[in-house]
């Protein structure tokens, strides 16, 4: 019985981020904005301020390709902070960033979530050393 409920719960963490919650949709969000630098997915999880702003750096970075072939930083993160609520919910992360130079470098990432009708939304997020 524990075997099994460990197996279920080691699939569960592999599927990724549950998209039902706040935090797993901030995560998701952290996740194809900073790891992945996936603008354009990273969107689909935003509504309000924080669309606007994947809007202007999709404008900004438009010309440059970003696929497979781009050198990519290695990002970790981990879950400072976290303040839920009913229809808002505030996470507060820190993220590693290492180039392959060696150098490296961490950031502070609030990500602000809001229940929508079609579920869990970024509506902001701000960046800080």
């Amino acid at each position: 019985m524990v075997v099994r409920a460990v197996a279920i719960a080691l699939f569960l963490t592999a599927c990724g981020h549950d998209l039902n919650t706040a935090q797993g949709v901030a995560e998701e969000f952290v996740d194809q904005h900073y790891v992945k630098i996936d603008l354009p997915k990273a969107k689909q999880f935003t509504v309000s301020v924080a669309q606007a702003k994947i809007d202007e750096e999709i404008r900004l970075t438009s010309g440059q390709t970003i696929d497979a072939s781009t050198q990519k930083p290695r990002v970790n993160y981990a879950l400072l902070e976290k303040k839920e609520g009913e229809q808002r919910s505030t996470f507060l992360f820190e993220g590693k960033i290492q180039s392959d130079d060696g150098t490296s470098f961490t950031r502070k990432w609030s990500i602000a979530t809001r229940k929508e009708s079609n579920g869990w939304r970024v509506s902001n997020f701000t960046e800080s050393d």
